[in-house]
């Protein structure tokens, strides 16, 4: 029996574009770094404290939050795209030519 007289497989699926987590994470925690820049840098010094050790402490605080906020819109934006999602009919398409590499 060849390639061409096997029936197509038809099967339905869902298809909605999600988010990537990743990009929401890092794009928060550097929107928290520049928060804390200007945190640290826009105030009047504090004569105990040096203002990059202010700098770095806000940092941390600051990324932390700004990653956690990232994730909950990726979450959010995730939902919605669970609410958008469309069915489709796909159908297999054999090879053209068929495989002469062997598998050992």
């Amino acid at each position: 029996m060849s390639s061409e007289e096997l029936p197509a497989e038809r099967r339905e699926i869902t298809v909605r574009r999600a988010p990537k987590y990743v990009p929401f994470l890092i794009l928060g925690a550097l929107v928290g770094v520049g928060a804390a820049a200007v945190a640290a840098f826009s105030v009047p010094a504090n004569p105990s404290f040096d203002a990059g050790a202010v700098f770095g402490f806000f940092t941390v605080a600051f990324a932390a939050a700004g990653a956690i906020l990232g994730a909950v819109v990726a979450l959010v934006l995730d939902r919605r795209s669970i609410k958008r999602q469309e069915r489709a009919v796909v159908e297999s398409v054999p090879d053209s030519e068929p495989d002469t590499d062997s598998q050992p």
